[in-house]
Parts: C-alpha cells; sequence; structure tokens
C-alpha cells in the first residue's frame, strides 16, 4: 500500500514538473513602445524562448524611481536698504528708521534682529521696517539678522554705517 501511495506522489511530481515547462512566454511592445511579457498571447506577441528553467535577477537599486520631490535648502539673504551706507541722519529727536530687504521672500515665522553698535535692540520682529529711538550723535553701525522658526539665525547682513546729527544746545551764546 505505501508502494502505490509512493508510486502515486512520484507520477503526480513529474506531471507537474513536464505542465510547469510548458508553460510559455510571450513578448510584444504595448501602444507606448513598452516591451511587455506574458504567458497570455496577444495579437502580434512573440514566443520567447527559455534556455533555462532557473533564472535569477540581480537585485536592482530603485532609489532613482523615487519621484517625491526632495526640498533644497533655501538661502537667505538680508540687508540694509535704509539708513544708506555712510548716511547722515539729522534728526534732533535722534529717531532712525531702518528698512531691511530679505530674498527670497519673507516667509512666516520668521524674525528680524536689530543690532545697533553690536548690542540687539529689543525682541526680534516680525516686521521688516524697525525703528530706533534716541540715538545719540555721531557714527554708529547697524546690522539685521534674520531668524527662522526655530529661533536659529539664517542671515546676517553686512554692517551699515550711518551718522546721527542732533542739534547741539549752544548754552551761553
Amino acid at each position: 500500500m505505501i508502494g502505490k501511495v509512493l508510486l502515486l506522489l512520484i507520477a503526480l511530481m513529474i506531471s507537474l514538473n513536464s505542465h510547469a515547462n510548458n508553460k510559455k512566454i510571450y513578448a510584444w511592445k504595448d501602444k507606448n513602445g513598452v516591451l511587455v511579457f506574458s504567458d497570455t498571447p496577444q495579437p502580434g506577441a512573440k514566443e520567447v524562448k527559455l534556455t533555462s528553467q532557473h533564472l535569477n535577477m540581480p537585485a536592482t537599486n530603485t532609489d532613482i524611481l523615487d519621484t517625491s520631490p526632495t526640498k533644497a535648502a533655501v538661502k537667505f539673504k538680508i540687508s540694509i536698504t535704509s539708513p544708506e551706507p555712510n548716511q547722515t541722519i539729522r534728526e534732533n529727536t535722534g529717531s532712525v528708521y531702518v528698512s531691511t530687504q530679505i530674498a527670497p521672500r519673507f516667509e512666516a515665522g520668521f524674525t528680524i534682529g536689530l543690532f545697533l553698535n553690536g548690542v540687539a535692540i529689543g525682541e526680534p520682529s516680525d516686521t521688516t521696517t524697525l525703528a530706533l529711538r534716541d540715538v545719540e550723535r555721531g557714527q554708529h553701525t547697524l546690522q539685521v539678522k534674520l531668524y527662522n522658526k526655530q529661533n536659529q539665525v539664517i542671515a546676517t547682513s553686512p554692517e551699515s554705517v550711518f551718522f546721527m546729527h542732533r542739534k547741539g544746545l549752544n548754552i551761553g551764546r
């Protein structure tokens, strides 16, 4: 009995193996010119003859197929547009309005820090025009820094020099 079952299993294995060997593969080009392989024949398809039943394909790096766009880091620039370099400001109250320009553009969450003579003036602001009050007579330097949402400096302007001219008090004349 065991011999008959064993013989039946061997016959079944040989039958399946020959059935697998009888599979045919067809190749054709679709309407877009892409080469297609299938076990189902199509009009115009040609049968592909395999020389080996055991085919192994090496692994292929598919990283180049990732089409998700990668966001390139944007390089920001900030500059002082007013007062102009070496400008003399004649203002008896000592008020100075500092205008800045950011490229490519000012984004939500960014802030600008203003520095007079290397000292930060107030907290960083979310506007591109800043005001200084009661600036003393003489030569001064201005610089602005652009901060991102994480409060990291992402751009710094060159220092700009200006001169404050305030009317002095002439006592005794």
